[in-house]
């Protein structure tokens, strides 16, 4: 076990490089099970999501190795198809094997999937896809059971925009027999890179970036190389830590229009940004504006940067309203925050967030993935010393977090803890 010790009140400056965008990472690896043969992804982050997904593709026989950011899957071995229950209740992500398993093979047999703690996640839509593409869905013991001889195309609208089960449907319907048109599909940019990658191997899918999505099946795909994409919610972490804690700071290798409606709130709270082709440089404001947020899926304000957007309104100059739409109870790290000064209270799915002079340096715990990062930007503010317990978290989707911040004049360190 492991935890942050922040000494606040250092400026931040200097520039900073943003890794390859994890949730894309964790569709584009099952992806690669869709064809026999070698796969070379660039721009792979080292995150312990990503290896919690090589573990769980090698239970299937693939083999998968990364060197520095190129990642490298051989699927020709593959002749497992069940995703265990001790790898997949670490992350809901696994649940992206079972599309590509049941579409090459015909059988999937995946464990009802974990990962972090807060809010129901329902697989529903996942399941409703493949059904309507053919396959028997059964649920035994904790597992989801799909076969099908043969996928056939359908037309599928769903209910609410998912990522996860656009995903899937995707990578079921690329071998499916005619045509799939998916309605209401996400248009995240993760799912727009997973859409190219499947293109690359000799998929046919049009209206990507698009909420229609139109799935002609071909018989087979091929292994090909592909880019990553860079972690927009990285980014968007390294520019809220610029409003809060800088002086200036460039992040460079990102996406600047995947990250349009941040960056014009960041505006809005008062801070100077200068956008370039792969790179967003930042200046803090003298005082940071109170700014309304509320979440919605893509191109709209991300969940994903929610506990990071109240961190900054603890320090803004009055107060702010976050509405969050996506998933009602994502606030545990409201109560964290609060021991360190904030004060934020919390209605339903609204918290109501009051700006402080200054906050305290405390020990504090991380409940999530992002929850986490929303500590480490207060500590980074916050007078004194904080203690970021449960930092394993933070590893499921920052790669070397502190390395980054300490380029750029944080005073962060990781040491043992024997605390949990």
């Amino acid at each position: 076990m492991y935890k942050f010790v922040i000494q606040g009140g250092t400026k931040l400056s200097g520039k900073v490089e943003v890794s390859g965008a994890k949730n894309a990472s964790l569709a584009l690896m099952p992806a690669a099970l869709l064809a026999p043969g070698k796969f070379k992804i660039d721009n792979t982050p080292d995150l312990a999501d990503v290896l919690t997904m090589s573990k769980l593709m090698e239970t299937l026989g693939a083999k998968i190795s990364l060197s520095g950011r190129l990642q490298t899957i051989d699927t020709k071995g593959v002749s497992n198809f069940e995703a265990p229950y001790e790898l997949v209740k670490k992350m809901r992500a696994s649940i992206y094997v079972l599309g590509p398993l049941l579409a090459r093979y015909g059988y999937a047999k995946v464990s009802m999937p974990g990962g972090c703690a807060w809010g129901p996640r329902p697989v529903n839509l996942h399941l409703e896809g493949m059904e309507k593409l053919g396959a028997e869905v059964t649920l035994d013991s904790g597992y989801i059971v799909a076969r099908s001889k043969k996928l056939t195309g359908a037309k599928i609208n769903f209910d609410v925009s998912s990522v996860g089960a656009t995903g899937n449907v995707m990578m079921a319907a690329v071998l499916a027999k005619g045509t799939t048109v998916i309605g209401n599909a996400a248009l995240e940019p993760e799912i727009v890179a997973l859409g190219d990658f499947l293109v690359k191997m000799g998929a046919r899918i049009d209206g990507l970036g698009t909420s229609t999505l139109t799935i002609e099946g071909v018989d087979e795909l091929v292994p090909c190389d592909f880019r990553n994409i860079p972690d927009r919610i990285e980014a968007g972490t390294f520019l809220v830590a610029g409003a809060m804690a800088g002086g200036t700071i460039e992040v460079l290798n990102c996406e600047p229009k995947h990250m349009s409606s941040l960056i014009s709130r960041l505006e809005e709270a008062g801070a100077v940004l200068s956008v370039s082709k792969e790179s967003v440089t930042i200046q803090a404001p003298d005082a940071i504006r109170p700014v309304d947020v509320s979440t919605s899926p893509y191109p709209g304000f991300p969940t994903d940067m929610q506990a990071q957007w109240i961190a900054l309104m603890a320090r803004s100059s009055g107060s702010a309203v976050i509405t969050e739409t996506i998933y009602y109870d994502r606030f545990k790290h409201v109560p964290e925050l609060v021991r360190l000064g904030a004060n934020v209270e919390v209605k339903e799915n609204v918290a109501i967030v009051k700006g402080v002079e200054a906050l305290k340096g405390a020990k504090v715990m991380s409940t999530d993935l992002r929850a986490s990062a929303s500590l480490i930007l207060a500590g980074l503010v916050a007078e004194g010393t904080t203690e970021v317990l449960r930092v394993y978290h933070m590893d499921r989707g920052y790669e070397h977090i502190e390395k980054k911040l300490r380029g750029l004049g944080a005073e962060i360190e990781r040491v043992q803890s024997d605390e949990f």
